[in-house]
């Protein structure tokens, strides 16, 4: 009972308040909210503001630019001017020194005046100018003056009198017929005066620099004018070097200062104008730390806020909790009060009506587990005579399936056995027909093998024929030859006889003298003819006699020949007649080789209907077995169903015993 007791003991878990579980995730939200609408407001202020920094500093480099351009024109146009009038006038040396007399000290942009030089390094100044110029030919001001018609600016140098200048040069168009160059300076001090004057941004600052050289040209620091970016080691001018090395004069962010650029107009000088970015962003700065100041107080008055609004909500929540806790230990007599028309209210009002029902249901289970106890034990004392019984059943039915099984396997072979002889007897059916196919084609060919035979000794009985005549033939070629040879002899008698005449003919010729010379001649060409005609008749008696050798050969082969022939004439007859024994028992076999085909066929008609009603055997006898296997499993089942009966019948009345004592456990 205390082990009982022990385990139906309620083990309560760790409870973590909702109120917690509620800040937990609510404040962090609104920090959260609060973090990004601080940093979003400081983001587009920031951006807002350097995009009208940018601007400003735009319109005031830009005003800058304009000023420096203004004031460079406006001189550049006083010495145009000038320069025209010296080139109106055509003034004697005389007159001309009078004239620059007259432009020294007519402006204070340049007090020196104008002066001119030629190619010879003559120059011609003020009187009053103390300009010194040493090497004409290799100073800035003449090497691009003679470069130009009309006069513009020079790059920045340092003049021989120390000075930082620029000048404003070209070509003198006089009558003296040399090459001259007319110039003025304008002093750098005077164009970095306006280059850190007309400023319009605050904090802002701005200096002049040869975009091709990098050579600072003004600034606010004097020591830098003419040396180069980047030259004393500061980093924000190193970085400028590097653009200008490049070629880039796009607005941009340098070491943290906002940097703009902008050419002057007529020259090779870019006004380079920048402001510090923390200048710019130390207001934007302020109002970031104000408004973060503002989150936190905010974020503060809404934790409070909301940690008063959750105890308000959670409190009744509370007073619910701990009466279901009451009834999750089986006390169903406590009381609920739901007050109110929130959801919580509803909550509570829900519960109250589930405690009802509860209460009203235990005491019906209550009632139904005694009943349930009471069929629990009857139904375990017939559940088990039924397991019994079902017992019996599948042992009688294991047996008989083992019978059926037997049976199936013995019919399942013989059918197996049919089978196998319709398959063989087929084959051999099939066989039978193939080779009597084979055999016809045997006989087809054997007989025209035996016409074929036939042919061969008709044409042997030709060639014997035709040796025959062959041989006569060549009989009567070598009387022939018999005949030639006498006629050759016959003839070489009468070449010999005719050969004596023609000597004497020419022995009487002789004797004849003078008269006789044409007859001597006559005489030596019958001579000549009868020892040709003797020569002759010797080839041809050498001729004759090969002939006749060689027809006596041809003789002698035909002969041997026609005996062969003959012989080969004999053997064909005699294979004629064993082709025809062939042909006679080929024809014997194929008919008893088509006898035995329809015989196989009758065997084969037998042996199907044979595997086939095995087969409709077996297929019963598998059928039986299925339906025996099939009583056996519903045996086994009812007996294993009888079975669990028996056992659920049991677990029944002890699960009815334990309902009663858990029910009893409620208070109701």
């Amino acid at each position: 009972m205390g082990k009982e007791k022990q385990d139906n003991k309620t083990v309560t878990p760790k409870m973590f308040s909702i109120k917690w579980k509620l800040l937990c995730i609510i404040i962090p939200v609104v920090v959260l909210m609060v973090g990004i609408l601080v940093i979003s407001s400081y983001k587009v202020s920031k951006e807002l503001l350097e995009s009208t920094s940018h601007d400003l500093l735009e319109l005031s480099v830009d005003n800058q630019a304009n000023q420096i351009e203004a004031w460079m024109n406006e001189n550049l146009a006083s010495f145009k001017m000038a320069k025209r009038t010296i080139e109106s006038t055509n003034p004697d040396e005389e007159q001309l020194q009078a004239m620059l007399d007259s432009y020294y000290g007519f402006n204070s942009n340049f007090t020196n005046g104008l002066y001119i030089a030629d190619a010879d390094g003559n120059l011609m100044k003020a009187s009053q100018s103390d300009l010194t110029a040493g090497n004409v030919a290799d100073s800035i001001w003449f090497k691009q003056g003679i470069t130009r018609q009309n006069m513009a600016y020079t790059d920045s140098y340092q003049n021989d009198n120390g000075v930082n200048v620029v000048s404003a040069s070209g070509i003198l168009k006089d009558s003296s017929g040399k090459l001259k160059v007319i110039s003025a300076d304008l002093s750098i001090d005077k164009i970095s005066i306006i280059v850190n004057s007309f400023i319009d941004m605050e904090g802002a600052q701005a200096f002049l620099v040869n975009k091709y050289t990098n050579e600072i040209i003004a600034h606010r620091n004097s020591e830098l004018i003419s040396t180069q970016l980047g030259a004393n080691g500061d980093k924000y001018m190193s970085s400028l070097a590097d653009k200008f090395n490049a070629g880039d004069f796009d607005f941009c962010s340098v070491n943290g200062n906002m940097t703009v650029f902008e050419e002057i107009d007529g020259t090779n000088w870019e006004l380079v104008s920048y402001v510090p970015e923390s200048l710019i962003l130390s207001k934007i700065t302020l109002l970031r730390n104000v408004m973060i100041l503002i989150g936190a107080v905010a974020i503060l008055i809404l934790c409070l806020l909301i940690i008063r609004v959750v105890h308000m909500i959670i409190r009744p929540v509370k007073k619910l909790t701990s009466s279901i806790l009451t009834m999750s230990s089986g006390d169903f007599t406590v009381e609920i009060d739901s007050n109110g028309n929130d959801e919580i209210a509803m909550m509570g009002q829900s519960v109250k009506k589930f405690t009802s029902s509860m209460r009203q249901m235990l005491h019906d289970i209550h009632t139904i587990s005694d009943k349930l106890n009471e069929q629990a034990w009857r139904s375990d004392s017939i559940s088990s005579e039924l397991y019994g019984s079902a017992q019996t059943q599948a042992t009688s039915m294991s047996e008989l399936n083992t019978t059926v099984d037997q049976l199936s396997i013995s019919v399942n072979e013989i059918a197996e056995n049919a089978t196998k002889l319709a398959m063989v007897v087929s084959d051999t059916h099939e066989n039978s027909e193939h080779v009597d196919k084979k055999m016809q084609e045997t006989v087809d060919i054997s007989t025209k093998g035996r016409t074929d035979m036939q042919k061969i000794g008709k044409a042997m009985n030709e060639i014997s024929e035709s040796i025959s005549k062959l041989n006569s033939a060549v009989d009567k070629v070598g009387e022939a030859s018999d005949e030639i040879t006498k006629i050759v002899a016959l003839i070489g008698d009468i070449a010999e006889e005719t050969n004596l005449l023609s000597l004497n003919a020419s022995i009487e010729a002789a004797r004849a003298g003078e008269m006789g010379k044409g007859f001597a001649v006559v005489a030596g060409q019958i001579g000549q003819l009868a020892s040709n005609s003797t020569a002759s008749v010797s080839n041809i008696t050498t001729l004759i006699d090969e002939i006749r050798e060689l027809v006596s050969d041809a003789v002698n082969q035909a002969g041997e020949s026609s005996k062969n022939i003959d012989e080969s004439s004999q053997l064909i007859y005699a294979a004629v007649e064993t082709f025809d024994l062939i042909y006679k028992n080929i024809e014997e076999t194929n008919d008893m080789i088509a006898y035995m085909i329809n015989k196989v066929g009758e065997v084969d008609e037998v042996a199907t209907t044979v595997a086939a009603i095995s087969e409709e055997q077996a297929a019963s006898s598998d059928e039986i077995l299925a339906t025996s296997e099939n009583m056996v499993i519903h045996a086994n089942s009812i007996s294993d169903n009888s079975h669990g009966v028996a056992d659920e019948s049991k677990h029944l009345a002890e699960t009815s015993e334990k309902l009663s004592q858990q029910v009893n456990t409620f208070k109701i």
